[in-house]
């Protein structure tokens, strides 16, 4: 299992989460939502995301290639640079 070390908590501002996260880039894809940082579609932030009352919590991560193996989840993957944390606090500020 995966170790989220980019985690960030923060109220709930008000309506659809979907609505919001693509107001701040994202785009839903399975049960996360990714935002690509070129055409190919990778580099990606990536971000878990689970709502308990008004809380949000995100599990943010960067996604620097694709899995290389057929039916792995297995990546390239940042998640405690400075590009991860400069990350979130964007997404705080467009959430805000």
């Amino acid at each position: 299992m995966i170790k989220y070390i980019m985690t960030f908590n923060m109220k709930n501002p008000g309506g659809n989460i979907i609505t919001l996260l693509r107001k701040a880039g994202y785009y839903p894809l399975n049960n996360a939502f990714v935002r690509p940082l070129s055409r190919s579609g990778y580099p990606r932030f990536h971000i878990y995301m689970n709502q308990k009352g008004d809380e949000l919590t995100f599990n943010l991560h960067l996604d620097q290639k694709k899995p290389i193996y057929k039916g792995t989840a297995a990546h390239s993957g940042e998640y405690d640079s400075s590009v991860v944390a400069d990350e979130a606090e964007r997404i705080k500020q467009s959430l805000s």
